[in-house]
């Protein structure tokens, strides 16, 4: 990790509007690029995180200046008293505590330190939330509360919300709606999760569309025909993008829970969503696009 000292030159700022809405405000765009590093599953407290690739994203986010965002399950917290799914090799030394889970917030926050003026948003996932449940505990507020009382910006989200990009252009805004949501099912081998586009596009009105949980990487583009107020049939494309995980559950695939029940090498990283302008005039000025990390 790099150790930062003073908070970099950002082109943008966050803004919270409510619980599960945040904008990212860049007021300058024009003819320029700008780059979010999405993200999701770290697991980062289990022994097989590879903090190695996740610190170098993040770094590279810090580079370029980017905004940052985890959609869930950064904790594996599975290894608490009463948790039947605990396991003696799942946890770090560090970790070996009375306070289980108040470890997991310390250091993770000590951890988080060189990434507090870019990463904007932590969300929920399955993990999170199922420790709520058990131990009626926020491991996110927690940790994200404690990141900003050290200097650094980052909110707490829901295992769904809204990100607003809006981009200054010349005397214009050019607004894009993304979407997100940790995920949820088992993410079948042959479709890799991309059959839940179909519900999110039910569910939720967006430019694009980001979720985790399954543990796979991919994105899609589909393109609707929309009929403007002047009766111009215009096109619009959806960005369905899917972030995988930075834990190796598969390894040699000697054994282990994920071994035993026939499941493969995962990818290890996230995505990248790029903004650019390609004309001045109209929405479809903003084009996007999704390359990964890994």
């Amino acid at each position: 990790m790099k150790k930062q000292t003073k908070p970099p030159a950002l082109s943008w700022r966050a803004i919270r509007h409510s619980r599960n809405v945040i904008e990212i405000n860049v007021p300058r765009l024009d003819y320029g690029e700008f780059s979010a590093l999405l993200t999701s599953d770290w697991h980062w407290d289990n022994p097989h995180c590879d903090r190695e690739k996740l610190a170098a994203d993040l770094d590279e986010a810090v580079a370029r200046g980017a905004p940052i965002f985890s959609i869930g399950d950064t904790f594996c917290a599975m290894q608490g008293k009463f948790d039947k799914r605990a396991n003696k090799n799942s946890i770090r030394p560090e970790h070996q505590r009375g306070d289980y889970l108040d470890s997991l917030v310390s250091t993770c926050t000590d951890w988080l330190m060189p990434y507090r003026h870019n990463l904007a948003l932590i969300g929920q996932g399955n993990h999170e939330t199922a420790i709520y449940g058990r131990h009626e505990t926020d491991l996110i507020e927690r940790l994200t509360s404690r990141i900003r009382d050290r200097g650094g910006i980052t909110q707490a989200g829901g295992y769904g919300g809204w990100v607003i990009f809006r981009f200054g252009v010349g005397s214009k805004i050019q607004p894009f709606r993304l979407y997100y949501h940790h995920g949820f099912g088992g993410g079948g081998p042959v479709t890799k999760g991309s059959i839940d586009w179909s519900r999110y596009l039910m569910h939720a009105e967006a430019d694009a569309y980001v979720a985790g949980h399954v543990h796979y990487l991919n994105s899609d583009t589909m393109t609707r025909a929309e009929l403007t107020m002047t009766n111009q049939v215009r096109k619009r494309n959806i960005l369905f993008i899917r972030c995988s995980t930075y834990k190796d559950e598969y390894e040699d695939g000697f054994g282990g829970f994920h071994v035993e029940k026939g499941r493969g090498p995962r990818p290890i990283g996230g995505q990248w969503l790029h903004f650019k302008m390609v004309n001045a005039s109209g929405f479809h000025g903003l084009k996007a696009a999704v390359t990964s990390t890994v």
